[in-house]
C-alpha cells in the first residue's frame, strides 16, 4: 500500500496495556480481566512481535495484595516479567493505575503514601533487574476524577478531596521511589500525566488560566516547585494542604528522570458561558457562571494546539526528557492511524528541534473496555486497539503494522494517512460555528464532500453499485470517517466488461475496491440465472482479476444462502457449502474464482440486511404495514441472522483497512425467525406486536428453496453487536413520524 511515510531516527516505540483498576462504590472495575490479559500471558509474545523496545506494565498493588503485602501473591508478575525479559523488553512497572488501592485505604488516607512505598519496596527487592516505574499513573487526573468530579472512589466532589487524593498521591510516589533506589539506586521514575489544555472566552478567562496552571500540579510538586510563589499556593491553603506538608515537597524534590506525557483529543476544552450557543450540552459552572465545557477541536476555528504544543510546552518548564507514554484514540480504524501517525510525526519534529524526546508509546494494545463512560459502568463497550479481541485469540489490525513498520523500516505508509484525521478537518465543528481568538462567531467553513476530492490529492475507494441500499450506505460511511471515495453506477462502472474496469480504475487509481453491486432478487434468479451469474460471478471475479493486476484491495459480498440450513447451529467461515438456490451457487462459485484471482480479496458473507435508509427491506417493509394499522405476514419457520446495515459497513471498511482477506461471516449477534424479528421491531416502535402474523415458509409462495436455518457465526471474529441494540440504532433513526409518511 502507498501513502504519506514518516522517518523515525531514533525514537523508541514503546507499547502499554490498559490495565486500570478503578474503584466505584464497592465494586472494582478491572482492565486485565476484561480483556483477558490476566489469563493470556501468550499476548507478551504478539507484543515482542511489533519490535517494542519497552512497555509500561502492571505490577498494581490492588492485585498482588489485595489483604495486605503480608500475603502478597507473586506468580502473576513473576511469570510475565520473566519472559519479557526473555523477550528482550524493557518493563516500565506501574504500581497503581488510577486506582484507589487495597479496600483498606484509598487516596484520602494519611497512611496511603507510606503503604504504598512498602510495596513498592518488596517490587524492587523481588525484581532488582527492573530499572523503570511509575508507581502512580496520572496523579492529577487521577485526583480529578477521585476527588473532584466524585467519578471514582472515594468519590469526592470537593476542592479539598481533589487536593489531598492529588498531594497523597505524590507523597506516595516519592516515598516508592525513594525505597525502590534503597535497593536499585539506578531506578529511574517515569511519571505520567493527562496534559490537556484549556481554553475559554473572554468572560471565563480567570477560569481557564486556573485550569491551565493546574494541569502541571503534579510535575510541579515532584519537582519541587511548588513555593509560596506559586500560582497555586493560595488555592492549595485553602483547599486544606497544610503549609509544613507543601514545604516537604519543596524540600524533597524527587524531579522524574523522564516526563511521560499522556495526550487525548478529548484533552483541549474550551468553556463558554453562552450556553444557548451549545443546545443539548450539560451546563456546568463554578458557582460564579454557568458554562458549557466542549472539545476545543469542535469550535475553535484554526483547531486545537495538538500534541506538538503541548509536548514543547513541557520541555520549556521542566527541561527534562519527555515521551508520550499513551497515544490512543478511541476512534474508527483510520483515526486511530492518523491520531498516532500524528503523535509520532510531532514528536520527531520536536526531537529535530533540539527538544528531548525519547519515546511514543501505543497505548491500549489490547483495547479497553467502557472507557466511554469513564468505567463508571460495565456496559461492555469495548474499543479495539493494536489488536482486536473481538476474535477467538487478538487480532492484529492496522495499527499493529503500523507499529512493525516503525519498529523495522523506520517509516509506515496507509492510503488513510492521506486525509488529516477529523479533528484538522471543517466538518469538526459540529455546532455550525467557529470561534476566533476573541471567542467571537464566525460562521464555519464549508466542508468538502470527500467524493469529489482529486485522486492526486488522496487515493479513493472505489464503491460499486450506486443506486443499491449498499453502495449508498458504504458512501455514508465513507464521508463520516474521512475516506475519500467515488460511488460509481453500472452506467459509468460495468463490472462484466473488462474493457470498463480498467479504463475506470486507471483513471480514478483507487487504492481499494467495495463491490456493492450484485444482482439481489433471489426468486427472479431461477429463471434468469444468466442476469444473476453476470453479476454475482462475472462481475466480482473480473474486478479480482484487474485487482491482482493493479496490486489494490477488493471488498465483495456472499450470502448466507450459499448454506442449505441443515446444521442447525451457526455456521462459521470453514462449513461446507451447499445452496438450494441459483442465486446462492452463483455467489459460492464468486467466493471460488475471485479468491483463485484475487487470493487477497476480502468476502464477507452477511445475511438478511435492515437499513433506515432503505424502503424495501424487511424490517422497513414490515413497520411501515404495522404502522399502517395492517396485518403483516411472516415466516416463522425459517431462522436468521439479521445484519444492521451500519454496522455491516464500518465493521468491513476496519477490515478493509487493516488489510483482512478471504471469507469473513459479519451479521449482528442475534438468531430469530421471520416472523419474530417482526415481532421484535414492533415492539421496540411501539406498534402492535400481534398484527404479526406467522406463517409457514412452503405458504409464503416463493419461488427458490431457502435454508430453514442460516444463522451466521463466525470463527474469525464478532464484529457487529448484539441484534437488540443494532435494532434499537435502527429505530432512532426511524421515529414514529417518518413510519407514517411511509404509511401514508
Amino acid at each position: 500500500m502507498t501513502g504519506p511515510s514518516f522517518n523515525q531516527p531514533s525514537l523508541e516505540l514503546w507499547g502499554g496495556v490498559e490495565c486500570t483498576i478503578n474503584r466505584v462504590g464497592d465494586r472494582y472495575f478491572e482492565q486485565l480481566e476484561r480483556t483477558g490479559h490476566a489469563a493470556r500471558m501468550t499476548d507478551l509474545d504478539l507484543f515482542a512481535e511489533l519490535g517494542l523496545k519497552a512497555l509500561r506494565y502492571p505490577v498494581l498493588w490492588e492485585r498482588t495484595a489485595p489483604a495486605g503485602i503480608d500475603s502478597a501473591d507473586w506468580s502473576w508478575p513473576d511469570q510475565r516479567l520473566s519472559r519479557l525479559r526473555e523477550l528482550g523488553i524493557r518493563p516500565i512497572v506501574g504500581l497503581v493505575h488510577h486506582g484507589s488501592g487495597p479496600r483498606f485505604t484509598s487516596l484520602i488516607d494519611p497512611q496511603f503514601p507510606e503503604q504504598l512505598a512498602q510495596y513498592a519496596r518488596l517490587v524492587a527487592e523481588r525484581y532488582p533487574w527492573i530499572d523503570s516505574y511509575t508507581p502512580v499513573n496520572e496523579p492529577l487526573t487521577t485526583a480529578r476524577f477521585s476527588g473532584l468530579y466524585g467519578r471514582w472512589y472515594p468519590h469526592g466532589h470537593d476542592d479539598r478531596s481533589f487536593v489531598r487524593a492529588l498531594l497523597n498521591q505524590c507523597r506516595a510516589v516519592m516515598l516508592a521511589m525513594q525505597a525502590i533506589r534503597e535497593v536499585n539506586s539506578a531506578a529511574q521514575l517515569i511519571q505520567t500525566d493527562d496534559l490537556g489544555k484549556i481554553w475559554s472566552t473572554p468572560q471565563l478567562a480567570y477560569q481557564a488560566e486556573f485550569e491551565n496552571e493546574r494541569r502541571w500540579l503534579s510535575f510541579d510538586l515532584l519537582t519541587g516547585r511548588v513555593d509560596r510563589q506559586h500560582p497555586l499556593w493560595g488555592y492549595l491553603r485553602y483547599a486544606g494542604a497544610d503549609e509544613a506538608e507543601l514545604a516537604w515537597f519543596a524540600e524533597h524534590p524527587c524531579p522524574p528522570d523522564l516526563i511521560g506525557i499522556n495526550h487525548y483529543l478529548s484533552g483541549e476544552r474550551f468553556l463558554d458561558e453562552r450556553v444557548r450557543l451549545y443546545p443539548d450540552t450539560p451546563i456546568g459552572g463554578n458557582g460564579r457562571l454557568n458554562y458549557v465545557d466542549v472539545l476545543a477541536a469542535r469550535v475553535l476555528a484554526t483547531g486545537a494546539d495538538g500534541p506538538r504544543v503541548l509536548l514543547r510546552e513541557a520541555w520549556q518548564r521542566y527541561g527534562l526528557p519527555i515521551a508520550v507514554t499513551e497515544a490512543h484514540n478511541g476512534c474508527t480504524r483510520e483515526e486511530q492511524l492518523r491520531w498516532l501517525a500524528e503523535i509520532w510525526q510531532d514528536a520527531q519534529a520536536l526531537k529535530a528541534e533540539g527538544v528531548d524526546m525519547r519515546a511514543v508509546t501505543a497505548w491500549s494494545l489490547l483495547g479497553c473496555f467502557d472507557w466511554d463512560s469513564l468505567v463508571t459502568v460495565d456496559a461492555g463497550h469495548y474499543e479495539p486497539g493494536v489488536f482486536d479481541l473481538r476474535a477467538p485469540s487478538p487480532r492484529p489490525t492496522a495499527i499493529a503494522h503500523m507499529l512493525r513498520s516503525l519498529a523495522t523500516k523506520q517509516t509506515a505508509e496507509h492510503p488513510v494517512l492521506a486525509t488529516p484525521g477529523w479533528w484538522r478537518r471543517p466538518e469538526r465543528l459540529s455546532y455550525g460555528f467557529a470561534l476566533d481568538a476573541n471567542a467571537q462567531v464566525l460562521p464555519a467553513p464549508p466542508s468538502t464532500a470527500l467524493s469529489s476530492i482529486a485522486p492526486t490529492t488522496a487515493r479513493p475507494i472505489l464503491i460499486t453499485g450506486a443506486t443499491g441500499t449498499l453502495g449508498q450506505a458504504f458512501a455514508r460511511a465513507c464521508e463520516q470517517r474521512g475516506l475519500p471515495y467515488r460511488l460509481l453506477s453500472r452506467r459509468e462502472l460495468d463490472i462484466a466488461q473488462p474493457a470498463s474496469i480498467g479504463a475506470v480504475l486507471d483513471q480514478l487509481r483507487p487504492w481499494a475496491i467495495i463491490n456493492a453491486a450484485g444482482y439481489v432478487r433471489v426468486d427472479a434468479a431461477e429463471s434468469n440465472r444468466s442476469a444473476c451469474y453476470r453479476e454475482n460471478t462475472e462481475g466480482p471475479v473480473l474486478l479480482a482479476a484487474a485487482c491482482a493486476k493493479r496490486k489494490l484491495k477488493l471488498l465483495t459480498f456472499s450470502s448466507d444462502l450459499v448454506f442449505d440450513g441443515s446444521k442447525k447451529q451457526p455456521y462459521l467461515e470453514s462449513d461446507l457449502v451447499a445452496p438450494l438456490n441459483v442465486y446462492g451457487w452463483s455467489k459460492v462459485e464468486a467466493e471460488l474464482r475471485v479468491l483463485q484471482a484475487l487470493p487477497q480479496a476480502l468476502i464477507v458473507r452477511a445475511s438478511a440486511f435492515f437499513s433506515p435508509w432503505d424502503a424495501h427491506n424487511f424490517v422497513t417493509v414490515a413497520l411501515t404495514q404495522l404502522a399502517a394499522g395492517a396485518p403483516f405476514v411472516a415466516a416463522d419457520d425459517t431462522i436468521v441472522s439479521p445484519t444492521y446495515v451500519p454496522d455491516l459497513t464500518h465493521s468491513c471498511l476496519d477490515l478493509l483497512i487493516d488489510d483482512e482477506h478471504g471469507i469473513w461471516h459479519l451479521a449482528n449477534r442475534g438468531a430469530l425467525s421471520w416472523a419474530s424479528l417482526a415481532r421484535r421491531v414492533a415492539e421496540l416502535a411501539r406498534l402492535d406486536a400481534d398484527q404479526v402474523v406467522g406463517r409457514p415458509t412452503p405458504s409464503l409462495g416463493l419461488i427458490a428453496a431457502r435454508p430453514a436455518y442460516s444463522v451466521l457465526g463466525s470463527e474469525r471474529g464478532m464484529l457487529l453487536p448484539q441484534l437488540d441494540h443494532a435494532l434499537e440504532h435502527y429505530i432512532g433513526e426511524c421515529d414514529s413520524a417518518a413510519l407514517h409518511a411511509r404509511a401514508r
